[in-house]
Order: structure tokens, then C-alpha cells, then sequence
């Protein structure tokens, strides 16, 4: 079993986004710090959680369809969209991460407060002031 926090970061001004992914497998941890090419922050939280099951699927091949992922995401829309299978603006974003789950034999959504996805927010946040500092 796998579980899976992730992230997202937008800074208004700017448009810039940045995503977190910390992933947990046997007591070992893999930390990931993404750019996005999200300008809002309800799409970068789509956005980091499709690249993060994406890259999960790619790295575990055909075993993917006899894993369990715990996906834990402080983004209430992603936890509801993909509860409902429908989110009125961000429809296409759902479809694509319900596409990516499809390869998992179970994914379980799991909303949790941003104070226990730390990990996954210290990391968009590193990563989306790196991308500030290189735009300057």
C-alpha cells in the first residue's frame, strides 16, 4: 500500500504555481518538488494530484492494477470532485485524474487539514519560491 499527500502552491500576482508530492511505501519516503502550469490554485491541486498518480502508475507498471493508494489532499474540491466524479468549472481536470486512478486496483481519497499534509505543503511552498526567485 502506498499513501500519497500532495500539494499545491499559487501566488496570484504572478500566476506561477508549484506542486508538493510525498509519497510513503514500506517506512520509506520520496519527496518531489513540481512546477505547474497552473495560474490558480483550485487547477494546481488538480494538476499536482494527476502528476503525482501518473508518476506512481509509470514507476509501478502492471503492478499498478493490484495496488492500494491512500490519497490524502487538503483540497476540498479535488476530495469532493472525485467523491461526486463532477466538479461544474474543473470537470476536465476530474475526468483526467479519474482517468489516472483507473489504473490502480483501489485509490481512497482522504481529505485532511492542511496541518496534517506538512509535509506536501512545505514542499509546493520550496518549490513555488524557487520559481518565484527564478522569474526575478
Amino acid at each position: 500500500m502506498f499513501s500519497l499527500y500532495t500539494d499545491a502552491a499559487t501566488q496570484p500576482e504572478s500566476g506561477l504555481s508549484a506542486g508538493g508530492i510525498l509519497l510513503i511505501h514500506d517506512h520509506q519516503q520520496t519527496q518531489e518538488k513540481v512546477a505547474l502550469t497552473a495560474t490558480d490554485n483550485h487547477t494546481a491541486e488538480f494538476e499536482i494530484a494527476t502528476i503525482a498518480l501518473t508518476r506512481l502508475r509509470d514507476q509501478l507498471g502492471a503492478a499498478a492494477g493490484e495496488t492500494t493508494v491512500l490519497f490524502h489532499t487538503d483540497s476540498q474540491i479535488v476530495s469532493q470532485s472525485l467523491a461526486k466524479h463532477y466538479a461544474k468549472h474543473y470537470q476536465a481536470e476530474v475526468d483526467r485524474l479519474l482517468s489516472v486512478q483507473s489504473a490502480f486496483q483501489l485509490v481512497l481519497t482522504e481529505w485532511v487539514p492542511e496541518k496534517q499534509n506538512q509535509g506536501a505543503h512545505t514542499l509546493a511552498n520550496q518549490a513555488l519560491h524557487a520559481r518565484e526567485a527564478d522569474v526575478k
